[in-house]
């Protein structure tokens, strides 16, 4: 490096845009090829790329330019467009600045991809009917895309947050090439052949129609269309059609709308579930309410119909009867013992006993018993036995 000048990048930038400034071909050129990435901004300038088989080159129009255009332009025309090569400094990459932009037709790319569309819609490759279902909880979800993609991290990114529950497979693939459609075809053929794979995610990035080609390619279409798992496609941009969008039971505009469509959200099933918890609850306490006033009528019907209570109903009677008894027997005892006292009272007057307390006796005859009531009754040394009133006592007859 002795003795050689070292530029920064700015000075050989400004140094290769003062060489491409000073070209006269390059400062009044024509160049045909078809549209592509088209992006019309706020500001109203328009930026597109134009390629053919072989290559590519980004284009510039300002607002001042593409108000005048005669036509709508659109992705996929071919187009000649007029202006200067120059170099955008800030991007480091030639482009070319376009002050006019003619209709040649429509580009090979879009006519190939209108061709096949048609196509495959007429052998019904894009019928409702033959969709499948997406799974409402999915255990484990395959994913065909680039492992150094920026796609599968914004897919794996949504998971994590919505649904952190499922497991990924990714099925590497390449998304871009010659090569890509044979493999993107492997990688669906395996991920379909296992049986713990409930969804599978097709996916790559936003990109130009040459990009997402290998996403038009009828081989593709075909494995979509034969899959046994529903196929979630998220290729490009929302603005993005590609055939296996048509093919696929879900067609998402982007990879991690993809990763959206195939799963819920974890913090809506929480809500749900929160919801579902407090209707159960109050359910639950209506069904425990109506149950429990249930009980308690059923417990006083019991009571009603119980035969403790009429055993209790009838010791209660017996009880009654039994006080009846007993003051029926009062009376009648207190009936009697005053008849008793009155029988006495007559009884006292009459009673042979008040009359020995007056002094008399009863002589009875020893041996017979017989009250002597005449002297003939008795014969000198008969006994006798007398009754006074305190007792009695024996006597011999001596004289009659």
């Amino acid at each position: 490096m002795d003795g050689q000048t070292v530029w920064s990048v700015s000075e050989a930038t400004e140094f290769i845009r003062t060489l491409l400034d000073a070209d006269d071909v390059l400062g009044d050129i024509w160049i045909e090829g078809e549209v592509s990435n088209l992006t019309n901004a706020r500001s109203g300038h328009l930026y597109f790329t134009l390629k053919d088989a072989g290559a590519q080159i980004k284009c510039v129009m300002w607002r001042s330019d593409a108000r005048c255009l005669a036509f709508d332009l659109a992705h996929g025309d071919a187009v000649r467009a007029h202006g200067r090569v120059s170099v955008y400094p800030a991007g480091g990459a030639y482009q070319l600045y376009t002050d006019m932009v003619l209709p040649v037709g429509r580009g090979d790319l879009h006519q190939q991809f209108e061709a096949l569309k048609a196509k495959l819609l007429e052998a019904g490759l894009f019928e409702q009917a033959r969709k499948k279902p997406l799974p409402r909880f999915p255990n484990r979800i395959g994913v065909a895309t680039s492992a150094d993609a920026a796609a599968l991290q914004d897919i794996l990114n949504v998971l994590a947050q919505r649904y952190p529950l499922a497991r990924v497979l990714l099925a590497p693939t390449l998304v871009q090439g010659n090569e890509a459609p044979r493999q993107i075809i492997r990688a669906l053929a395996a991920l379909d052949g296992r049986d713990d794979i409930d969804v599978i995610i097709l996916a790559r990035g936003g990109g130009s129609l040459e990009d997402l080609w290998a996403f038009n390619d009828e081989r593709v279409a075909w494995a979509i269309y034969g899959c046994r798992h529903p196929v979630i496609t998220g290729v490009g941009h929302e603005t993005d059609f590609t055939i296996a969008d048509f093919v696929a039971d879900v067609r998402a505009p982007t990879p991690s709308a993809a990763a959206a469509v195939a799963t819920p959200d974890v913090s809506d099933l929480a809500g749900r579930l929160a919801a579902l918890g407090q209707q159960l609850d109050g359910r639950m306490a209506d069904r425990l309410g109506t149950l429990r006033w249930r009980l308690t009528a059923a417990s006083r019907a019991l009571q009603a119909l119980s035969p403790r209570n009429k055993l209790l109903n009838l010791a209660q009677q017996l009880d009654d009867l039994q006080g009846r008894i007993d003051r029926a027997a009062a009376g009648r005892l207190q009936h009697y013992s005053n008849q008793l006292r009155v029988l006495e009272r007559a009884l006292g007057v009459v009673n042979p006993l008040a009359t020995l307390a007056r002094g008399y006796a009863i002589v009875r005859r020893h041996d017979s018993g017989v009250i002597v009531t005449n002297p003939a009754q008795v014969a000198p040394a008969d006994l006798l036995e007398v009754r006074v009133h305190r007792g009695r006592f024996g006597v011999a007859v001596t004289d009659v």
